[in-house]
């Protein structure tokens, strides 16, 4: 009986992924530094035209993208602790604008 409540907490609870980590702090840590305007080619943090083509071919793809690497991105996006839901509370918060975001 035990083992069957342990399982179904489990299951219940796995719906409910959410990153482990704080978005802000890794993109500070991990993503910053190509992401702020120094590689033109990656978009930049809250220019939402440049990430709209992105956004449109899902987040799965995004999210392999990020931890295949890319063109100049490296494997794993310099992340080398995220989680695919790390990663995708990070591309959320990049592809948002910032004005937008509540204080």
């Amino acid at each position: 009986m035990k083992k069957t409540l342990a399982m179904l907490a489990c299951l219940a609870s796995a719906g409910l992924a959410h990153a482990a980590q704080d978005p802000e702090a890794v993109f500070n840590r991990s993503c910053q530094m190509c992401h702020n305007g120094q590689l033109p080619m990656a978009p930049k943090k809250g220019d939402q035209d440049a990430w709209k083509a992105r956004l449109a071919k899902g987040n799965d793809v995004l999210v392999k993208h990020v931890t295949e690497g890319l063109n100049a991105m490296p494997p794993r996006g310099l992340c080398m602790d995220c989680t695919a839901e790390d990663y995708t509370a990070v591309i959320d918060y990049m592809s948002n604008d910032p004005a937008s975001r509540p204080r």
